[in-house]
């Protein structure tokens, strides 16, 4: 059984948060009769605002499918995705590439960077593109936060690994949107890397405000988040608030132990 998940506990925007998106008995299927696959099986969820939430679960529990419905990247079969009070679900193709690009930011396992352009360039790209000038002291405090002021004019080949990431949280930060989605951010970074990136996505949450869901396989990476979302068979089966790597790891041995709970 599902339920919507509402408790908080900490976040950037601190006291009682709202919801930054909703779903509402989502169901995600892939083909019909025999070879109908469900992905994502009545899934009810809150995502609160201000708020860091690590979606987890074996591979093939739906944990990319909801991040993906949840980010208007991927439609539903039946069910309703809002953003706040928007209904993202029967929008449009055109209006919703509006809303992804103007009201959510991402943040993909590939850093997705232009190599012509330099890292602050790379930043405000998105921006230049929907002819929407950058807020320079918005712009110069996401910078800070990351710790990228002194790379803003290198080329990513001049940058490490970490550093190309940062400037792709940078980019996803800089426009202020109501949500950010990463998609196993910190997976094809070191650990050292990959601890600061982490770093930098909790202080924007704790210092910006900013609203953050990470899809992400390790322990490590989710004990970053004020809350962490299990899911199985495409169901949300448990959550845990304020979680420590141990715990995650603990949760995960559980699902290889005994499968599917419930």
């Amino acid at each position: 059984m599902t339920t919507a998940m509402t408790e908080t506990r900490h976040g950037g925007t601190g006291g009682h948060a709202a919801v930054a998106a909703r779903a509402r008995k989502v169901v995600k299927a892939y083909g019909s009769g025999e070879t109908r696959v469900v992905a994502l099986d009545d899934v009810d969820v809150d995502i609160m605002r201000g708020q860091f939430t690590a979606i987890m679960g074996p591979s093939g529990s739906g944990k990319s499918t909801l991040m993906h419905c949840l980010a208007g990247l991927d439609t539903v079969t039946s069910g309703q995705i809002h953003l706040q009070d928007t209904e993202i679900t029967g929008l449009k193709d055109k209006k919703l590439t509006r809303l992804r690009r103007d009201r959510i930011g991402f943040i993909f396992q590939a850093f997705n960077l232009l190599p012509t352009l330099n890292a602050l360039e790379n930043i405000t790209l998105p921006m230049d593109i929907a002819g929407r000038k950058p807020d320079a002291e918005w712009l110069n405090r996401v910078v800070e936060t990351v710790g990228l002021a002194g790379r803003l004019k290198h080329r990513p080949t001049e940058l490490s690994g970490g550093q190309q990431q940062r400037v792709a949280v940078a980019r996803a930060l800089a426009a202020r949107p109501e949500i950010i989605f990463g998609d196993e951010p910190t997976g094809n970074l070191d650990s050292r890397a990959g601890a600061e990136v982490l770093g930098f996505l909790r202080r924007s949450v704790d210092e910006l405000g900013q609203t953050i869901v990470m899809v992400t396989h390790d322990p490590v990476a989710a004990s970053y988040a004020d809350r962490v979302i299990f899911l199985a068979d495409g169901r949300i089966v448990d959550e845990m608030h304020a979680p420590t790597a141990d715990q995650v790891l603990d949760r995960m041995k559980d699902f290889d132990a005994r499968g599917r709970t419930s």
